[in-house]
């Protein structure tokens, strides 16, 4: 990844792009009621960091606690029309909170507001990236939050680590720093196991890392972190680290950017296979429609050798897709290792697999199956 850190740093004259995601358990005292002092404290760090030389983009949740709060509804509702409406009450009053918190330092904020909608189009993607591009050049620290006013379960990112993650691709970005209500990853869920120990560094993230941080099958998970271990893998894919901390650590995103030992630090170690912006868009930019299992001969090739997925190598497939949808990739435990597009329907998939090109071939019905992998390697990207 040194030469895509490299082609990043010319673009925009050597500047360093930093993305910090804040939690609503952080920016909020309740869940009807924002953090303001916080928000003061939030804004010195960002100008701080914008006086070393980073150009910041803030990923915000909280905008229906700030909703009820301006409503004066202390409990927050469970239907959906309800939530939304706080969210469009809210979104106004916390992007102004953001406007006046950083004006006072001379910072002048954007707001944007996406939805998968807004990502899943690639030229829409394109679009958003070159928005982004004019506000950073333009000296803006661009405010993101989910557009939750309209979101609903067909297009959520459904976390804003997730979204944290597509900006920081978006923008190519070179630190992301989630501020969250624990100090980092743990080996145990630290509320049940009092001995759990910090994780201070991950170089790769495996099945181990995945059930520590509360993924399928783990019995010590530390509750919450496992989309922020979703987005780092991906994030590790696009060269691009990562830091996990307690949002309320005095200096945390100073420190962080300084590389100072601060939560745990999720590294970018350079990646055997070529990171294009398209299949980043793959990995983060849509949500994917099905999977593929597949045997550990195919896993080898994935991994090891950076080759397309063939159907001779795929052993069940899961969900309804049509081609050019994105597809998570499997192995024979259930452990998700790699995402791409397929270039079959689901349909045509599960007639395909584990048939030979050979045997596709020969057969009237699928020998058009046998001039093309189920998933090209230009549109798959493997996350080991």
């Amino acid at each position: 990844m040194g030469a895509g850190k490299g082609a990043r740093g010319a673009r925009r004259g050597g500047g360093r792009r930093l993305v910090v995601k804040i939690g609503s358990s952080t920016l909020t005292t309740s869940e009807s009621k924002i953090d303001y002092a916080y928000l003061e404290r939030l804004a010195d760090q960002i100008a701080r960091a914008r006086e070393e030389g980073w150009h910041p983009v803030v990923v915000t949740s909280a905008a229906i606690a700030c909703g009820l709060e301006r409503l004066g509804i202390e409990k927050r509702p469970h239907d959906m029309p309800s939530l939304q409406a706080a969210a469009s009450v809210g979104q106004s009053a916390l992007s102004t909170a953001y406007a006046e918190a950083f004006a006072q330092r001379g910072i002048v904020t954007s707001t944007v507001l996406l939805t998968r909608r807004d990502t899943a189009d690639r030229r829409a993607y394109l679009h958003a990236r070159d928005t982004f591009d004019r506000l950073l050049d333009l000296g803006v620290v661009p405010i993101v939050n989910e557009n939750d006013t309209v979101s609903v379960e067909q297009i959520r990112f459904g976390d804003n680590d997730t979204l944290a993650a597509l900006v920081a691709c978006l923008i190519e970005a070179d630190l992301v720093v989630i501020l969250s209500d624990i100090d980092g990853l743990y080996d145990a869920n630290p509320a049940v196991h009092p001995e759990a120990r910090l994780i201070r560094r991950v170089e790769a993230v495996g099945p181990e890392i995945m059930a520590a941080a509360g993924g399928a099958g783990s019995t010590v998970g530390s509750g919450g972190m496992a989309t922020k271990i979703k987005a780092a893998r991906v994030l590790m894919v696009a060269g691009i680290p990562l830091v996990v901390c307690h949002g309320r650590r005095e200096g945390a995103i100073v420190d962080a950017a300084r590389g100072e030992e601060v939560g745990t630090r999720f590294v970018a170690a350079s990646r055997p296979h070529e990171i294009t912006p398209k299949k980043l868009w793959i990995a983060l930019g849509d949500a994917a429609r099905g999977a593929l299992s597949v045997d550990e001969g195919a896993k080898a090739a994935l991994v090891a050798h950076g080759s397309s997925l063939l159907p001779v190598g795929v052993r069940a497939v899961e969900g309804r897709f049509e081609s050019g949808d994105i597809v998570d990739i499997k192995d024979g435990s259930g452990y998700l290792f790699a995402r791409g597009r397929a270039a079959f329907s689901s349909d045509e998939a599960a007639l395909a697999i584990g048939r030979t090109r050979a045997q596709l071939q020969a057969n009237r019905l699928l020998s058009s199956l046998a001039e093309k992998p189920l998933v090209h390697r230009d549109e798959l990207v493997v996350f080991e």
